[in-house]
């Protein structure tokens, strides 16, 4: 059929240039929205519920396109609806498919509880076809790796395959930025594939055992993952800013009233890749990063809530 992507596909793709390259996956995200979190074993009603677009790879590549960037996603889907609302958030956003279509597996989907009153969220990922994404894959889409400016990658599929894309782009002389969420352990030889990693506090801790809840802290977390191989850490903190290994924070910005934080970090990593791609220096990208996080949270929803490149100058320009 000729929608369908297929492996050979994606190995054919040698034409084509992108700035970034994401390796992630696609997720429906089902949101409901209360005014708590319910406890265990407890019901609590709801004021609202959404599906919409989610997924960390896919919402850092939509956000990366509403940037500017010249952008593809490798990832796998199924054929259903939810693959339909893939493709149209995709062709709406300027993003470069690479997806493979999986016949005998459904696109994946995440289960998001959102606190109305702070904007906090605790989230169920199942990755569904994502899941199966493979380093054969990344071989396939070796092509398209090497021709880039910037690899990213997370942890939401299988970490074989982002090892091998990682490899893929270092070998090609490509920025490779690994956003390890949701955390898990990780091989220094791996961490040595990285010239960034951006963990969030928690998984920094996880990765560390240093319990991150200011600058301090923050740079005994990022020395020691430095020591295991990283380039250059850089710590997410949430309204506190980002740490940046060897310079310290990176104060957050403000864009109006916290509304939802779900894509906040995908925000953030996808402005950061399109500053490193557009050739800015570190701090400026943290910062254009930083911006894009900014405005993500004053809005619902993951994809839906990335901004314009127009949005995020706005916001530089009054700071």
């Amino acid at each position: 059929m000729q929608e369908k992507f297929h492996f050979t596909a994606i190995k054919n793709m040698v034409n084509v240039m992108v700035d970034i390259v994401v390796l992630g996956v696609f997720v429906a995200d089902v949101t409901f929205r209360a005014n708590r979190m319910p406890r265990v074993g407890e019901t609590v009603l709801g004021r609202s519920f959404s599906i919409g677009p989610g997924g960390k790879g896919s919402n850092q590549a939509v956000a990366a396109a509403r940037q500017g960037a010249d952008v593809a996603l490798i990832t796998r889907i199924g054929r259903d609806d939810f693959a339909r609302l893939a493709k149209a958030t995709w062709k709406d956003a300027g993003v470069t498919s690479a997806a493979i279509v999986d016949d005998a597996a459904p696109t994946g989907a995440a289960a998001i509880m959102v606190d109305a009153e702070s904007g906090d969220n605790a989230i169920i990922v199942t990755p569904g076809a994502a899941g199966k994404i493979s380093a054969s894959d990344l071989e396939g889409a070796r092509d398209l790796i090497a021709g880039a400016k910037v690899f990213v990658t997370q942890l939401e599929q299988p970490i074989s395959a982002a090892r091998r894309g990682l490899e893929i782009a270092r070998n090609a002389g490509v920025t490779t930025v690994l956003n390890p969420a949701p955390a898990d352990t990780l091989p220094d030889d791996l961490l040595a594939l990285c010239d960034y990693l951006t963990p969030n506090e928690t998984e920094a801790e996880a990765m560390t055992g240093f319990r991150v809840v200011d600058e301090a802290s923050a740079q005994k977390a990022a020395h020691a993952l430095n020591a295991r191989g990283v380039g250059c850490p850089l710590i997410t903190m949430g309204a506190q800013g980002v740490y940046v290994f060897e310079h310290g924070m990176v104060p957050a910005l403000s864009a109006g009233k916290v509304v939802e934080t779900t894509g906040a970090g995908d925000a953030f990593n996808a402005g950061f890749c399109v500053g490193l791609a557009n050739g800015l220096a570190r701090l400026e990208a943290v910062r254009f990063g930083t911006a894009v996080a900014a405005i993500s949270v004053t809005r619902p929803g993951a994809a839906a809530s990335m901004p314009t490149r127009a949005e995020v100058e706005a916001l530089l320009a009054r700071n």
